[in-house]
């Protein structure tokens, strides 16, 4: 009651002395901060479990090859027993679900659980990234923020987008990032109103992050050569090759998961398995434990010998000297990383393909450069083609070139590689768009009809329930009945259509007053009749919670107006018609417009 009383209070202060845009803006910062501190919570304690677990080396301690296992099976357990929840991977998907299917409501144990999950499957070895499960923790944090203050559905949607706008920004420090990653991944139809709260939250992540972590971000380099026009072909070509790498990436990640899930239906044994293939992974290429940004900054810093620690098969590879040898070594740390993040998210693990896109589009760019310069076809800053691979890659993987541009630009301190990065992600984009027209998550809601961007009227019709919708009022007759039930049964209903039950209760059939017009009043008939004589089938049924877009396509289908409803053992429920639909429709899409429009 207390509680529910400072609700109240504030609500009645905010309508005196504030606007419903100055309330947004200052609910947007107040976003913006939680998901900076919930971003840098997330990397703080990833990496100081990073530096417990792998200061010593492998012949000091050989149980370090088993805690990429020890780390997925810990996030099973937690995901399954403790947070009840199917899946930790995937988190845009699962954003752009619940804002088309759940009223942009997200779970409250969401704000932290990614978080959880994460420590251990990264923490642990894990080859993904935090981007992913700290984008899901910032959603969250914008869409309870708003649930608490009874904001509406386009409101709360917008607050999802300050989340992750805000986490993404304090990650990397990149404010800018952050914006546009909302806008073309998260929200579309952004108006310059709702800009600016995007802005405030972004900027709001920013601060934080650069207060408490200073220059320890995630990811940072600053670039010391400029540009070279003459090198333009050299990047046309790198970003056909980061296209087809992307679609590797993408190909191999949905293949893993789909044979992880047929082979090992029982998420344990699953978590095992892909465990300690991962940790079999990790033991012959160490550079993929974990998120794998360290070997890409030491490559743009010219410490090439540090991606060979730990490396006991690879020992007699030293890079000056046996340069090609190394080139090898780095291209097979190139699929083994597509490989390692594939079976660590097949696996159970909680992490994002975002974190292992940079790193494979950093290799790949180091690859090519190095390639090139050592067939003597050019001399090329391999530092410029890691920064600009990681770009196309990336956005290749997670269908966002804006995002992926601004990102490089701005965790390079400039924008003196504007127009390769712009080059790249284009042509990486348009390869793997003429493979797959449908980035990885739109994919996966297109395949469940979860995906409803842009289409305002499903949106609308999808948000009706039909449980809410099904009458009640319709007076069943007993399959074992005779005509003269029947007659009872019109003689105190008020409707036309009649269910036909068995004595359990489940739908045997219906009739239609049609049908029996002509002998209903026939004293003889009504006692030779059998009611299973006389009744037919429905045109179709409507399971209990099916969804409207599906309870739209049988009436359309079957030109009808009345459908019953029956759960899952075909217990008759009540009817539902197309007449009541409509009238909740327009009323839901009246509201919906003063929503859309008053925003």
């Amino acid at each position: 009651m207390a509680k529910n009383k400072l609700i109240e209070k504030l609500f009645n202060l905010r309508r005196v002395h504030l606007s419903d845009r100055n309330f947004i803006l200052i609910v947007s910062s107040i976003v913006g901060i939680c998901s900076g501190m919930a971003a840098v919570l997330l990397k703080k304690s990833v990496h100081e479990m990073h530096h417990i677990l792998t200061h010593q080396s492998f012949g000091e301690n050989f149980g370090i090859i088993f805690y990429p296992m020890i780390g997925l099976i810990i996030t099973t357990l937690l995901a399954k027993s403790l947070y009840k929840e199917s899946s930790v991977g995937h988190a845009i998907t699962d954003i752009l679900h619940n804002i088309f299917r759940n009223n942009s409501n997200i779970g409250k144990s969401k704000m932290y659980s990614r978080i959880v999950t994460s420590i251990f499957t990264v923490g642990f070895g894990g080859s993904v990234g935090l981007e992913s499960p700290i984008v899901l923790t910032g959603g969250a944090i914008g869409s309870n923020i708003g649930r608490k203050l009874l904001m509406d559905y386009k409101t709360k949607t917008l607050m999802i987008g300050c989340g992750t706008a805000g986490v993404i920004s304090a990650i990397f420090n990149a404010p800018i990032t952050g914006l546009i990653f909302s806008i073309e991944v998260i929200l579309t139809g952004v108006s310059v109103a709702n800009f600016v709260p995007l802005l405030i939250s972004s900027v709001s992540a920013a601060i934080i992050s650069s207060l408490i972590l200073g220059e320890e971000v995630l990811f940072s380099f600053q670039i010391a050569e400029d540009f070279q026009a003459q090198n333009i072909p050299f990047f046309i070509l790198l970003g056909v090759i980061a296209g087809f790498v992307s679609i590797y990436f993408n190909q191999t990640l949905h293949q893993m998961e789909h044979l992880m899930e047929e082979k090992f239906p029982n998420r344990y044994k699953r978590a095992l398995v892909g465990g300690l293939l991962l940790s079999i992974f990790i033991f012959l290429f160490p550079p993929i434990y974990g998120e794998g940004y360290e070997s890409i900054k030491a490559l743009l810093n010219g410490d090439e010998g540090s991606l060979l620690h730990r490396a006991e098969l690879f020992e007699g590879i030293i890079p000056n000297t046996k340069a090609w040898l190394f080139l090898a070594y780095i291209i097979m740390i190139l699929f083994a990383k597509v490989i390692g993040a594939s079976l660590t998210l097949s696996s159970g693990g909680s992490g994002g393909t975002f974190g292992p896109a940079l790193v494979i589009g950093g290799l790949t760019g180091f690859s090519f450069a190095r390639l090139v310069n050592l067939l003597g076809l050019g001399n090329l800053h391999e530092s410029h083609f890691i920064l600009v691979g990681m770009s196309g890659v990336m956005c290749g993987v997670v269908y966002a070139p804006l995002t992926a541009i601004f990102l490089i630009a701005e965790i390079t301190g400039g924008y003196t590689l504007f127009v390769p990065l712009m080059l790249v992600s284009a042509i990486a984009y348009t390869t793997v768009s003429v493979v797959n027209p449908d980035a990885p998550h739109v994919s996966a809601l297109k395949a469940r009809g979860d995906y409803l961007k842009g289409d305002r009227d499903m949106q609308v019709l999808d948000r009706l329930n039909i449980n809410k919708l099904i009458e009640t009022n319709f007076v069943t007759v007993p399959v074992k009945g005779l005509l003269s039930d029947l007659v009872d049964a019109i003689s105190v209903s008020k409707r036309s259509v009649f269910p036909v039950v068995s004595e359990r209760g489940r739908l045997k059939g219906i009739i239609t007053l049609d049908q029996v017009r002509e002998i209903m009043f026939d004293q003889e008939q009504q006692q030779k009749v059998k009611i299973e004589n006389v009744m037919m089938q429905p045109p179709d049924i409507v399971d209990y919670g099916e969804r409207m877009t599906s309870v739209m396509r049988k009436f359309e289908k079957e030109d009808a107006w009345n459908l019953p409803v029956v759960d899952e053992k075909g217990k008759y429920i009540g009817m539902v018609s197309k007449s009541r639909i409509f009238s909740v429709y327009r009323k839901q899409l009246q509201r919906l417009n003063k929503e859309w429009v008053g925003n």
